[in-house]
């Protein structure tokens, strides 16, 4: 009797510790396809939920319940103090989760154990450079150093270099990343970057448009790109970049007015016209050159009463704006038929902007209106 009994509480033991074992199988290959919810109601029936912990903690990550993925994660390390993966897992979720003073000790604890291991030096760095910890750049520099491979560490000191203006030495952190990626866009982008801000736009434009070869288009790289080809005179491709800047946001009255400037420099006056106008019904603030540039491209078409429109409304935004004044007597001597008109609109500005710089044109077209009526009365 004794020894079946024996028998029989080892054959329930086996069969408890095997129908244990399949239900965590079953677990882990629920988690596998994406059945997180299911996968953490069998972890939790395990009987050993030391073993379970981390895998709890990724299934919980997965869900995006962090609160509950930190406290198994916590468990995990408690249970199993000296593995680093979980240590480095857990340090992640911290970080992410902006735990950074928790975040920091364990990563700190990670470069300590394994000093040649550049990813704890990067991550580190991640969360320096979130407390505002200046030395942040030394585990980055310490990643590169232990793998000059390391692509994220090599953006990062590209970056800080790109942003304190030292153009030569972050192009060589990023020739150097490049090598061992060469499609890397966040590389190729400051690479872009580093030529715009040094004004060497035919080298930038090469690399905007390797962005674009990459798939990587945004309204920022046809924005930059449609100014580099702009400043080498390539209206025709900067108008294209504009327009493909404009759709992506028909509200950012900016980009409007560039596509409409770049419009008049190919002498698509009608087209300027419209892109102008349109910034101009956006736009929040004071808009004189604006309206200017708007009588300008209309003038070039001998719209002459809707420039006048315009440059009143230049007027109107700054009162003392004589540019828009002298265009707005210019504009008025093309449209006027009247002569006495004419010698009028100039003696209010002589009179009213009696230094100006256009003094000596207005007086001369003046004394020109003048003789032209002396002549017409003889």
């Amino acid at each position: 009797m004794t020894k079946c009994y024996y028998f029989l509480i080892i054959v329930l033991l086996t069969w408890n510790v095997q129908a244990q074992e399949a239900d965590l199988k079953r677990a882990d290959s629920l988690y596998v396809h994406g059945n997180y919810s299911q996968a953490i109601a069998l972890f939790q029936k395990y009987e050993k939920q030391e073993r379970v912990y981390e895998k709890m903690a990724k299934a919980h990550l997965a869900l995006g319940n962090y609160d509950l993925a930190l406290e198994n994660y916590e468990k995990a390390l408690n249970a199993f103090p000296e593995d680093a993966l979980i240590k480095y897992d857990y340090a992640k979720l911290l970080s992410r989760t902006k735990k950074f003073n928790d975040a920091a000790v364990l990563f700190s604890e990670l470069v300590y154990l394994d000093y040649i291991n550049p990813n704890y030096h990067y991550e580190l760095g991640l969360v320096f450079e979130q407390q505002g910890d200046s030395t942040a750049m030394n585990r980055y520099h310490s990643a590169y150093n232990l793998d000059k491979t390391h692509q994220k560490s090599i953006a990062k000191i590209a970056r800080y270099y790109l942003v304190n203006r030292k153009h030569e030495a972050s192009l060589q952190y990023i020739d150097t990343g490049l090598e061992s990626f060469a499609n890397n866009a966040e590389l190729i982008s400051l690479k872009a970057l580093n030529y715009y801000w040094k004004e060497d736009y035919k080298e930038a434009t090469i690399w905007f448009e390797k962005l674009l070869d990459l798939g990587e288009s945004s309204q920022f790289i046809h924005e930059k790109l449609s100014f580099c080809y702009a400043e080498q005179a390539l209206f025709d491709k900067a108008i294209v970049h504009a327009s493909h800047a404009v759709a992506y946001d028909r509200k950012k009255s900016g980009n409007l007015y560039v596509l409409g400037q770049l419009y008049e420099k190919v002498n698509d006056y009608a087209a300027a016209e419209e892109w102008i106008s349109k910034a101009l019904n956006l736009m929040d603030q004071p808009l004189n050159a604006e309206y200017v540039k708007l009588a300008t491209v209309l003038n070039l078409q001998k719209k002459y009463k809707e420039a006048i429109v315009a440059l009143n409304r230049a007027i109107k935004e700054n009162p003392q704006d004589e540019v828009a004044q002298f265009f707005l007597v210019r504009t008025k001597d093309e449209y006027y038929v009247d002569r006495d008109s004419k010698i009028k609109v100039y003696e209010v500005f002589m009179e009213k902007f009696p230094k100006s710089v256009y003094v000596p044109f207005a007086n001369k077209r003046l004394q020109e209106l003048k003789e032209e009526k002396f002549m017409k009365s003889e």
